[in-house]
């Protein structure tokens, strides 16, 4: 008889599968922070210290803005190399799917009918041109 052939999968650390989730999240929580959060609790500190109340400025606009120029690229690429392993079946959680195409759909619907051909006998026989009509608005 046939022997059924287990393959194990290997073991990946809770990190490897999550860093990508991970990077998201702490990107949304630190922008959530230095954009909402700080700026209210700054003007809150202010006034309630009775000092005049100047503008927040975010820590992470701080050099151009690079943290942002950073995570954009760590989560592009990061996104881009799963599509890739999506693409190859190579990712550990999907099981690819092989493509058919849908069936003809058959209406019960009519086909309307063709659009007629102008003909030689119908054509004008002044060399006037016909005003066209125009169109309502």
């Amino acid at each position: 008889m046939a022997e059924e052939v287990v393959v194990e999968k290997k073991e990946e650390d809770w990190m490897q599968k999550k860093w990508r989730p991970a990077m998201g999240w702490m990107y949304m929580v630190v922008c959530f922070c230095d954009m909402v959060i700080f700026p209210v609790a700054w003007a809150l500190l202010q006034t309630l210290l009775k000092q005049p109340v100047t503008q927040w400025n975010p820590l992470t606009l701080q050099g151009a803005g690079l943290f942002h120029l950073a995570m954009g690229a760590v989560l592009g690429i990061a996104a881009w190399g799963r599509t890739q392993e999506k693409v190859a079946g190579a990712a550990s959680n999907t099981t690819p799917v092989p493509y058919t195409p849908p069936a003809m759909a058959t209406s019960s619907l009519p086909m309307p009918d063709p659009i007629p051909t102008p003909s030689a006998e119908a054509a004008p026989t002044t060399d006037t041109p016909r005003p066209r009509p125009r169109p309502s608005l």
